[in-house]
C-alpha cells in the first residue's frame, strides 16, 4: 500500500505541476479575454436567465434551466467548500484562499465555455434523453482524429466520480459524525448508501429535483451562520484581509499549529482545491447543463457560469474567512475538523452543528450529483446497458468510501481531477472561436 500511495504522490505532484496550474488558469484567462469580459459584466444577466425558467420546447431537454444549475451545484458545494477550504489553508496557508478566488474568477469563462458547446453540441440516446459534455463536443466539434480525446475524458471521468464525488463525500461525512457524534463510519456509510440507491433509481430528472429543494436551503443558511459570525468579527475583517493579500505572494512562517507555507503551496493548494470545488474546467458540470430545456446554449451558458461565482466567491470565502478571523487556522487541525472547530469556537453548541449538518447535506448532494456524471461517462463507453451495472458499483462505494483513509482518498481524487481536466481544456481551447462566434452573435441579437 506504501508503494502505490508514493507513486500516486510522485504522479499527483506532475500532473499538479506549474504546466497544469498555468493550462487551467491560462484557458480561464484566454476565453475570459476572447469573451471580452462578458462573463463578469454579465453576471446579472445570468441571475435574471434563471429565474426566468426554460425557453425552449419542453421535449427539447429533460430538465428545467433551474434544476441543470441546482444539479450542477449539488456536485460542486460539496466536501470542497467546507473540507477542501480548510485543507488548502492548512497546506498553504491564508493566501490559498486568494488563489481560490483568481481560479473562480476566470473559472467563471471557462464554465460558461463549457456549458456553451455542451448544449451547442449535444446528442439524444437511445432512451430519448438528451447527452452532452466534453466528451460529446469534443467529438461532434473536433471530428474524428479527436475521438481518442473524448474517449480519455470519459475514462478519467468516470474513474474521477468515484473519488471526488462518491468516496471522498462519503469518508468525510463519516468523518465528521464520527468525531462530533462517535457514529460508527460503518454505519454512516450504510445508510448513506441506502438513500442514495433510493434517489439513483429515478434518475437524472428525480436527482435534479431533490437537488433543487435541498442545495437552496442548505447553502443558505450555511452562508447565513458564517455571515453571523463575521458580523461578529467585523473589526478583525481589514487584518484578515491583510492576511489573504500578504500571504497570497510572500511566505508565511510557521505558527501555532499552522507548520508554515511557501508561495508555491498557496498557489498551488489554492488553485488545485479551488477547481476541486468549483469544478471549472474538469468538464463535469456541462454534463447536467446539457440535459437543460433551452434552445440556447448561450443562454444556459450565462446560467452555468453562476454557479462558479456561488461555489467559491460565495459559499467558499465564507469558509476561508470564518477560519481566518476565528484564529483556527493556527490550530493544527485540518479538513472538516477545522472548518468545524472555526465555527463552533464563535458559536458554541451551534457552529458544529451548522458544519456537520451542512456537510452531510452538501456530501449526499454531490453523491447525487456526481452519479450522474459519471454514469454519463460509463454510457458514453459502453451504451445504455452499462447504467444499472454503474449504479450499482456507485452505491456499494459509499460504504467503502466512509471506512476508507481519508489522506490516500483525497491524494487518489486530485491525481483523478487533473488526468480529467486536460483532455477538457485542451478542448476548450481548440473550440474557443465556436464559443466566441455564438455569443457574439447571441448578444448582437439580443441588443438589436
Amino acid at each position: 500500500m506504501e508503494a502505490i500511495t508514493d507513486l500516486i504522490k510522485q504522479l499527483n505532484g506532475i500532473v499538479w505541476g506549474p504546466v497544469m496550474l498555468v493550462l487551467i488558469l491560462g484557458t480561464g484567462l484566454v476565453l475570459m479575454i476572447g469573451l471580452k469580459g462578458m462573463p463578469l459584466a454579465k453576471l446579472g444577466y445570468g441571475f435574471k436567465m434563471l429565474w426566468r425558467g426554460r425557453d425552449g420546447d419542453k421535449n427539447d431537454g429533460d430538465i428545467s434551466p433551474f434544476n441543470a444549475l441546482m444539479t450542477s451545484l449539488s456536485a460542486t458545494i460539496g466536501t470542497g467548500n467546507i473540507a477542501g477550504v480548510a485543507t488548502a489553508i492548512f497546506l498553504g496557508g491564508p493566501g490559498a484562499l486568494f488563489w481560490m478566488w483568481m481560479t473562480a474568477l476566470v473559472g467563471m469563462a471557462t464554465k460558461y465555455a463549457e456549458a456553451v458547446l455542451a448544449v451547442h453540441y449535444r446528442e439524444t440516446d437511445e432512451n430519448g434523453n438528451r447527452i452532452g459534455g466534453p466528451m460529446y463536443y469534443i467529438k461532434n466539434g473536433l471530428g474524428k482524429r479527436f475521438t481518442w480525446l473524448a474517449t480519455t475524458f470519459a475514462v478519467f471521468g468516470a474513474l474521477a466520480g468515484f473519488g471526488i464525488g462518491n468516496t471522498i463525500q462519503a469518508n468525510s461525512v463519516a468523518d465528521v459524525l464520527s468525531s462530533n457524534l462517535g457514529i460508527n463510519p460503518w454505519l454512516t456509510g450504510i445508510v448513506m448508501a441506502i438513500l442514495v440507491a433510493l434517489v439513483l433509481l429515478g434518475g437524472i430528472k428525480r436527482i435534479a429535483i431533490v437537488a433543487g429543494k435541498l442545495v437552496p436551503f442548505m447553502a443558505i443558511a450555511y452562508v447565513l451562520a458564517g455571515i453571523v459570525i463575521l458580523a461578529m468579527h467585523a473589526t478583525q475583517l481589514p487584518a484578515t484581509f491583510d492576511l489573504i493579500f500578504t500571504y497570497a505572494f510572500t511566505p508565511i512562517a510557521a505558527t501555532g499549529g499552522f507548520a508554515g507555507a511557501a508561495v508555491w503551496a498557496a498557489i498551488r493548494f489554492g488553485v488545485a482545491r479551488g477547481v476541486f470545488s468549483n469544478e471549472a474546467g474538469l468538464g463535469s458540470a456541462p454534463i447536467a447543463h446539457a440535459a437543460a430545456q433551452t434552445n440556447s446554449p448561450v443562454r444556459q451558458g450565462t446560467i452555468a457560469m453562476i454557479g462558479t461565482f456561488i461555489d467559491t466567491i460565495i459559499v467558499c470565502s465564507i469558509t476561508g474567512l470564518v477560519i481566518i478571523v476565528s484564529g483556527a487556522w493556527t490550530s493544527g487541525e485540518t479538513g472538516a475538523s477545522l472548518s468545524s472547530l472555526a465555527f463552533e469556537s464563535v458559536l458554541p453548541g451551534l457552529g458544529g452543528a451548522v458544519v456537520a449538518i451542512g456537510l452531510c447535506v452538501f456530501a449526499f448532494t454531490t453523491i447525487l450529483g456526481w452519479s450522474i456524471y459519471g454514469e454519463k461517462c460509463v454510457t458514453y463507453l459502453f451504451g445504455v446497458r452499462s447504467i444499472i451495472p454503474f449504479r450499482i458499483l456507485w452505491i456499494v462505494a459509499v460504504p467503502l468510501g466512509a471506512t476508507a483513509n481519508l489522506e490516500f482518498i483525497w491524494l487518489v481524487a486530485d491525481t483523478l481531477n487533473a488526468l480529467m481536466a486536460l483532455p477538457n481544456l485542451i478542448a476548450l481551447l481548440l473550440l474557443s472561436p465556436v464559443v466566441f462566434k455564438l455569443t457574439r452573435e447571441y448578444f448582437r441579437k439580443a441588443e438589436a
